[in-house]
């Protein structure tokens, strides 16, 4: 039976194995060639193709052979999956190791993230603080005023307001429904160079009201030498005509005004979550609700109005409860300037908030200012300055009676931002 296919003849096997060849190898020990793609083959019966010899029983052609048609199977060096550097079964595609991380360019990334989220942070923090502040004293109004000297003097007052408070919050503050504002404290916070002082003006300060035009009417009324008690002065026309009345009376240029009522006052010491005051003895007072054992103790924002309230069931009165006031202003100064505070936003921004929305100031006053004010507080609150009365020399008809020596001199010593060595009443 001829196995050759039709039109070929035994003739044309040549040499081969099979056709009875005595050849030293078996054909099984043939290494069989992967089959190239090629022309077409031949039509039938154009006889057999020319063959590449079997050399030396090592297979089809050599390695030049390999080389010049360009095909390599890889047998020949017994890589199946190439020679070395090449692809190999653990990574079929040849694809290049993975580069170890630039970990000096992600730093780099990272801290400029964090740079610019603190920027846009701060930036929006601040337009959203300023666009709170409610800016209604005009001190443009303020007529005859003293020239200015070196520092910055504050003028802080905290009114009785019950704006925006319900009938359960007046009950549970024992604020009373009285209608219009009132001052229940006043304090002159100078800041300079040679320490900050917070001087306090009792409300029962006996005072002269000067002439001046009126905040709304724009009407000028003309002094007459009337004296009366220095929160009259701001019953009588508000901030302007109070602020118009301290500096008549002192010879003290004030640079800011900046007011808080019962309401804004209770919901900061809230929002910070108390302050620790010690207080120097048993306190019962009826009528701000005060009702304190001596000793430590964190307030409340409704235990703390009392506590600055509170004058009924103090021996000096209207001078210790200045006193008191004084220690806690700077007390919560302090606690709003701590850490805690200030990197915590859960803290920062509904303390913010709270003050932000009772805060009254005058139209220049800005958050730089502000900020500036609290941190001078809480700079007399750790012994950076020096905190006082007013120097009084006595009393007439109800009234506390200024020592006007001592305030000249005290005058002096601000405006030339001096250390203050007065001694208050």
């Amino acid at each position: 039976m001829n196995d050759w296919p039709e039109g070929w003849s035994d003739s044309d096997r040549g040499s081969r194995y099979g056709n009875g060849s005595a050849a030293a190898q078996p054909e099984s020990a043939r290494v069989m060639r992967q089959v190239r793609r090629g022309p077409a083959a031949p039509p039938h019966g154009a006889g057999v193709p020319q063959q590449p010899s079997y050399v030396n029983g090592q297979g089809y052609g050599d390695y030049t052979d390999a080389r010049q048609t360009g095909y390599d199977s890889g047998y020949n060096t017994g890589q199946v999956y190439g020679g070395p550097g090449g692809p190999g079964p653990e990574d079929p595609y040849g694809s290049a190791p993975r580069p170890a991380p630039n970990w000096r360019r992600r730093i780099k990334w990272t801290a400029i993230t964090v740079v610019s989220v603190l920027v846009v942070t701060t930036v929006g923090t601040y337009f959203w603080a300023d666009g709170k502040l409610k800016r209604e004293v005009d001190l443009s109004k303020v007529i005859d005023r003293p020239e200015a000297g070196e520092g910055t003097n504050f003028l802080i007052v905290g009114s009785d307001s019950r704006e925006g408070m319900s009938a359960e919050d007046k009950k549970k503050l024992h604020t009373g429904s009285a209608e219009g504002k009132r001052t229940d404290s006043m304090m002159i916070l100078h800041t300079g160079s040679n320490g900050d002082t917070l001087i306090s003006l009792p409300r029962d300060s006996d005072v002269e009201i000067p002439s001046f035009v009126g905040s709304e009417s724009g009407k000028t009324y003309k002094g007459t030498g009337r004296h009366t008690k220095l929160n009259a002065a701001y019953a009588e026309d508000g901030p302007e005509l109070l602020v118009r009345t301290v500096e008549f009376n002192t010879g003290l240029h004030i640079d800011h005004y900046v007011e808080i009522g019962f309401a804004g006052f209770a919901n900061i010491v809230d929002a910070v979550g108390g302050v620790e005051m010690d207080i120097p003895q048993d306190i019962k007072d009826t009528k701000s609700g005060a009702d304190f054992k001596k000793g430590k103790q964190t307030l409340d924002g409704q235990e703390a109005l009392a506590f600055v309230r509170t004058r009924y069931a103090l021996a000096g009165s209207d001078l210790d409860r200045t006193k008191n006031q004084q220690k806690f202003l700077a007390a919560l100064a302090n606690q709003v300037a701590t850490p805690g505070t200030v990197l915590n936003p859960f803290k920062l921004y509904p303390t913010m908030s709270a003050g932000l929305d009772t805060l009254i100031v005058d139209k220049d006053m800005g958050l730089y200012d502000l900020g500036s004010m609290f941190f001078a507080m809480k700079g007399v609150n750790s012994g950076d300055g020096k905190s006082m009365n007013m120097p009084i020399s006595g009393s007439s008809g109800g009234n506390l009676v200024w020592d006007k020596a001592k305030v000249k001199q005290l005058v002096s010593q601000l405006k030339n931002d001096e250390k203050v060595t007065v001694s208050g009443g």
